[in-house]
């Protein structure tokens, strides 16, 4: 009969007590029972459409996620603090609550949030003026309800090259094009978040990186005649980020704003890459609407944007 030293069995002891961690620690995260990233938008429909794919992509990447939202089309900074400060004075005031009847207050006290999302409305977002006091107020509002969640601002993105608008760059003059509404919604966002000590979501800076790309960029049909069209005839918008052109019912309709599936593609690729920390070029999730060469770049394109931020921030 062989004999065990004490100390070899307490060594064998040990042994079994990790190893069984380490299967209950298996097992939890093949059973999905990972704790939930609780994550709280303040936005308008440019965070529904960044957010559009997110839950597909996070789910395929093995992260549980919770979404809230506080979101009204078009809406600025200041109109989210505006409802907010109408309900703190009275809350039973309609204005206090514009989120379907509540107010900002019920929604993010509704649990407990890992991160809370703040944006400008687009076209006022290359007006650094047009965020203070606002973003600051709306800052110390979301840590008063919740202490422990981190406040991120979400950056927002640059209408299509061939908008007939852009945004509003200070008081009384507008942004001449994408590249000026681009580099200047840009140094607002990051004035702001330095400001307030934030860190950013790329998605303005990804978009770009497609949109300025001598590849990857969409170019203007100019063969296209939108005064002449019949339904249902289109230009060609390969590689576009934007809604375009598209015919609702017998009228042609054009959205240089808001993003379409590739858009809103790359955008819920830039959240997941930030929020989870982790690369999305193997996922295979996309729209059917994207073709696999151009969702493989957008994957790519959206883990460089979101390391070269966090790298700046780093320095």
């Amino acid at each position: 009969m062989i004999k065990v030293s004490p100390i070899s069995r307490r060594t064998f002891i040990l042994f079994l007590i990790l190893f069984s961690v380490e299967v209950t620690f298996s097992l939890a995260q093949s059973s999905g029972s990972e704790k939930p990233l609780r994550l709280f938008m303040i936005g308008n429909s440019f965070s529904q459409n960044a957010s559009k794919y997110l839950p597909e992509l996070s789910k395929e990447g093995g992260h549980a996620l919770v979404i809230g939202r506080a979101e009204i089309g078009g809406s600025s900074l200041q109109r989210h603090w505006d409802h907010a400060e109408a309900a703190e004075r009275n809350p039973d005031d309609p204005q206090g609550k514009p989120y379907n009847g509540k107010s900002l207050k019920t929604l993010l006290s509704d649990g407990v949030w890992d991160i809370v999302t703040i944006q400008q409305a687009s076209i006022l977002s290359g007006d650094v003026e047009t965020y203070r006091p606002y973003a600051q107020k709306l800052y110390d509002y979301v840590k008063k309800l919740q202490p422990n969640a981190k406040v991120v601002f979400h950056q927002t993105w640059a209408y299509r090259t061939d908008s007939k608008d852009f945004s509003r760059i200070a008081t009384g003059d507008s942004a001449k094009s994408a590249e000026q509404m681009w580099a200047k919604s840009r140094a607002a966002y990051h004035t702001i978040a330095d400001e307030l000590g934030i860190p950013i979501i790329p998605n303005g800076d990804a978009f770009w990186k497609i949109n300025s790309s001598s590849k990857w960029a969409y170019h203007k049909d100019d063969t296209f005649d939108s005064k002449q069209a019949k339904s249902p005839a289109l230009p060609d918008q390969t590689h576009s980020l934007h809604v375009g052109y598209r015919w609702d019912k017998d009228k042609l309709a054009f959205d240089s704003h808001h993003a379409n599936a590739a858009g809103c593609y790359l955008g819920g690729l830039v959240w997941y890459s930030f929020l989870f920390r982790e690369s999305p070029v193997k996922l295979t999730f996309k729209p059917d609407e994207v073709d696999t060469d151009f969702a493989r770049q957008l994957r790519k394109v959206a883990w460089k944007t979101v390391k070269k931020e966090k790298k700046a921030k780093i320095k």
